[in-house]
């Protein structure tokens, strides 16, 4: 067995454990934790055992599933999936950990029901970024949204049924597009080898060899999929509803991790598959890509919902991603895919924290706070970081990506890159007035002040608080330390991140201008 097939039935037998688990709290989540900490672990020799130098799929594993239509089950990674893998098993472990000081479950609702579906959540994303069979791929980015469905349709807020149905609608019906593009390029792939598969490395060679106008047609069913994940403007508007209404924990993984399944498509096969097409269709990408950060940038400084501001300052970065990535240039598309790893660690951070305040406050409102850094020093400083983190201060780990996206997308694109700078600009007001609203000035807000409290309640009664907040304990901060660990250390240390990535974006190029 593979350390790839090791770190996907881990979380899958974890999942059937817990979900027997439903009467016991403590123990599904001592469970879940412990699970989640040993896939942790499993990444370390996983990396080991990758070389940036060698094969560009590595740890590949195969095994028949439907043979007569040219159909596997087939797993492998790149350094590209190497780093989402990675991210995937860092940030469960803290959305288990984070159980109970971000989220309150729903009455009548467990803990092991819960942890089962983010475990079961965690193993089908893994399978997705390692999925080399493009038909699997398919049928994991359609069965990825069931868990994620009922996560946030049975543990949301108020809203969150109408959120979960809007979620799921606009994927499922995304991935069936893409489907029928899937079947185009197996159609291709008979014509030509006598025989149809639904190989991802054999497709690459048949389907690039097509019309341009064949490619087009391919790439769009592929690309709409994949927009809708992303999300780029204008397929972006279930993201605020659902990262507003899900869970602290199930936010993590949605914006985290689950959205980068669009970017990383576009990576493994939109480019590579269709790289006429990609060159064709380019223009239009990177007028959706600009449009996306500045919109979400607009949108995110007029937010009045701390979870819903995080969605938006999703969209704007996910369009310098996508930039970086259309513009067909090594250094920006190396900052793209840095972008998606740094981006999981910053917002994943700031998830955290504003679920910590909100458990706190009693109130996702930025307008019901306010000076609550004389109150929670500490949780003031860790919104601090992942803010600067999250405007891509240098220092931070955002920094080298945004920069290197810039940086190249300049040369070749220089008006979308100029105008993409703008956000840099936007990013800084709306993430310091964020900071500013809630944790600067004097104590202030429903939240913090209230209208209850007694004697004895107040942490700080000189400073006007009527209610007992308290700052960051030891399993908070212990919670928080990977994320500020690693925001600061890639800061100033991105050369293992960027060693690990750069082979695997070479490679993408190539196929891309050797296409005809």
């Amino acid at each position: 067995m593979t350390w790839l097939l090791a770190l996907i039935l881990l979380p899958l037998a974890g999942s059937l454990v817990l979900a027997f688990l439903k009467g016991n709290d403590r123990a599904a989540v001592a469970t879940a934790l412990a699970v989640s900490i040993v896939e942790f672990l499993l990444i370390i020799p996983f990396w080991a055992s990758y070389s940036p130098s060698g094969a560009r799929i590595q740890q590949a594993t195969t095994m028949d599933w439907i043979p007569s239509f040219g159909i596997h089950i087939s797993f492998g990674t790149d350094g590209i999936a190497l780093i989402m893998i990675a991210v995937i098993a860092l940030l469960v472990p803290i959305v288990v950990g984070a159980l109970g000081l971000t989220d309150k479950l729903p009455a009548g609702r467990s803990a092991g029901g819960f942890l089962s579906l983010i475990l079961l959540q965690e193993a089908i994303t893994i399978g997705v970024f390692a999925a080399t069979d493009v038909f699997l791929f398919y049928v994991l980015f359609e069965i990825m949204l069931i868990p994620m469905y009922f996560l946030i349709g049975g543990y949301g807020g108020a809203n969150r049924q109408y959120a979960a149905v809007k979620f799921f609608l606009y994927s499922f019906l995304g991935g069936l597009i893409m489907l029928a593009s899937a079947i185009g390029a197996y159609s291709l792939a008979s014509d030509k080898l006598g025989k149809g598969t639904f190989d991802w490395a054999t497709l690459v060679t048949v389907v690039r060899d097509a019309p341009t106008g064949t490619q087009i047609w391919l790439f769009l069913g592929f690309f709409l999929a994949f927009a809708i994940k992303a999300p780029l403007v204008p397929f972006h508007t279930w993201l605020p509803d659902a990262a507003g209404q899900a869970p602290i924990g199930v936010a993590v993984l949605l914006v985290g991790v689950l959205d980068k399944v669009g970017t990383f498509g576009f990576l493994r096969y939109c480019l590579p598959m269709f790289p006429e097409a990609s060159k064709a269709l380019a223009p239009l990408v990177l007028i959706l890509s600009v449009i996306g950060v500045l919109y979400g940038s607009i949108l995110a400084a007029g937010q009045q919902d701390m979870k819903r501001f995080i969605a938006y300052v999703s969209i704007a970065h996910f369009g310098f991603i996508a930039l970086g990535i259309f513009t067909f240039n090594e250094q920006a598309m190396v900052g793209s895919v840095s972008y998606m790893l740094n981006h999981s660690l910053s917002t994943g951070m700031l998830i955290v924290v504003i679920g910590l305040i909100v458990m706190r406050g009693g109130s996702s409102r930025i307008s019901d706070y306010g000076g609550m850094a004389k109150v929670t020093p500490l949780l003031g400083g860790m919104l601090l970081l992942a803010g600067l983190s999250a405007l891509s201060l240098p220092g931070t780990n955002s920094f080298v990506s945004e920069f290197l996206v810039l940086l190249g997308s300049f040369v070749d694109q220089p008006v979308y890159t100029i105008l993409a700078t703008v956000g840099m600009v936007l990013a800084a007001a709306y993430v310091l007035w964020l900071y500013q609203r809630i944790m600067q000035g004097p104590v202030r807000g429903d939240a913090l002040v209230g209208v209850g409290g007694g004697p004895g309640t107040a942490i700080a009664p000189e400073l006007g608080a009527k209610k007992a907040i308290k700052d960051l304990g030891g399993r908070e901060i212990a919670i928080l330390a990977p994320m500020v660990i690693l925001i600061i250390g890639l800061g100033f240390y991105p050369k293992p991140m960027l060693d690990t990535i750069t082979p695997s974006v070479q490679a993408t190029l190539s196929a891309v201008q050797g296409g005809k």
